[in-house]
C-alpha cells in the first residue's frame, strides 16, 4: 500500500487539525522522559494516519525510525506525543527511515516485527491480502485517547440541466398591392384636309372625269397596346440561427452544519483544541 508524506498529501494539512502542527512535536514516554520529535507523519491514499516519523535525536545518534500511530497518544495542549513503551531495544532494532526511500510492504514488516507482541509474531503474514486491521494493535487509534466525533454540514451543489423555454418559428406569407406603372403607347390617327383651289380655276374635261361613289381610299391604322407581365425576384435573405447568452443565476437555500455541544459535570477542565481555550 503506497504512503504518503503528509505535507505530500494535503498542502493544507494544517487546517484540518485547527492550525495545529504535528511536525516538531516532542515525542514523551508516559514515564515523562523525552526521547525524540516528530519529523513527519505518513499517511495512506485515504489520509488515515499510519506512522510518525521520529527523530530520536542525540539519544540515538539522531536515527530516525516510524512509530505505528496506535501506539503513540497527541497532547496538542503541550505540544507533545506520548508513546507507551518504546524500548532503547525497539529503536535499535528498528530499520532506519530515510524520507527520499520508498516504504514498500518489506519495509513495513521490518517495522511491525519490532512492535509486535510474541503472540503476533507467531501470526503468518500474506503481502497479497495484508491489511491494517491485522495490527489493529498498531494502527487502531485508542478510543480513550483519540475519540473522533464526526460533525457534519450540508453545502450548496450546483449543477446545470437544460429545459426548453420556448420557440420561435419563422414562417411566410403572402402579401398583394396594387402596382401602377406608366408605358407610353403610340395610336395612330387620320388626318383629312381638305384645300381649296385658289386663283384661276382649272377646267376638266367632263369626258375624262371618272364619277362614282363608294371606297376611294383604304388607310390602316395601329395603335400599340400596354402588355403587362410579372416576375420573380429575390428581394430579401432571413438568416436564422442561435446564439448563447451567458447569465448568471443566483440561489438561495437554507444549509445545516453540526456543532459540537460540550456538557461537563463537575470540576474538569476540558480543552477545545479548535478554539484553543479551557472550558
Amino acid at each position: 500500500m503506497t504512503l504518503y508524506k503528509l505535507e505530500d498529501f494535503d498542502p493544507n494539512y494544517k487546517e484540518v487539525f485547527g492550525g495545529e502542527d504535528i511536525k516538531k512535536m516532542s515525542l514523551y514516554t508516559q514515564g515523562g522522559d523525552k526521547v525524540g520529535s516528530v519529523e513527519d507523519a505518513l499517511v495512506d491514499h485515504e489520509g488515515r494516519f499510519r506512522y510518525l516519523v521520529i527523530d530520536t535525536g542525540p539519544l540515538f545518534l539522531g536515527k530516525k525510525v516510524l512509530l505505528p500511530i496506535g501506539l503513540s497518544r497527541l497532547d496538542y495542549n503541550q505540544k507533545r506525543v506520548y508513546v507507551d513503551g518504546l524500548s532503547k531495544e525497539q529503536v535499535e532494532n528498528l530499520p532506519e527511515y530515510d524520507e527520499n526511500m520508498t516504504v514498500d510492504y518489506d519495509y513495513e514488516e521490518r517495522v511491525r516485527g519490532a512492535y509486535r507482541t510474541s503472540e503476533a509474531q507467531n501470526v503468518a503474514y500474506n503481502k497479497e491480502n495484508y491489511n491494517y486491521q491485522n495490527d489493529s494493535a498498531l494502527y487502531g487509534l485508542n478510543d480513550r485517547d483519540h475519540s473522533n466525533i464526526k460533525l457534519y454540514e450540508e453545502r450548496l451543489i450546483t449543477s446545470k440541466t437544460r429545459i426548453k423555454s420556448g420557440e420561435v418559428t419563422v414562417g411566410k406569407h403572402i402579401e398583394t398591392e396594387t402596382a401602377t406603372v406608366s408605358v407610353p403607347v403610340e395610336k395612330e390617327r387620320v388626318v383629312i384636309e381638305r384645300t381649296t383651289p385658289t386663283g384661276e380655276a382649272t377646267v376638266v374635261d367632263p369626258g375624262t372625269v371618272n364619277f362614282g361613289e363608294g371606297e376611294v381610299a383604304r388607310v390602316e391604322l395601329y395603335e400599340e397596346q400596354a402588355q403587362i407581365t410579372k416576375e420573380a425576384y429575390v428581394r430579401e435573405e432571413v438568416r436564422v440561427k442561435k446564439v448563447v447568452e451567458q447569465d448568471t443565476v443566483e440561489a438561495k437555500e437554507t444549509v445545516r452544519r453540526e456543532e459540537l455541544d460540550i456538557d461537563t459535570q463537575g470540576d474538569l477542565r476540558v480543552n477545545d483544541s479548535n478554539k484553543n481555550e479551557r472550558i
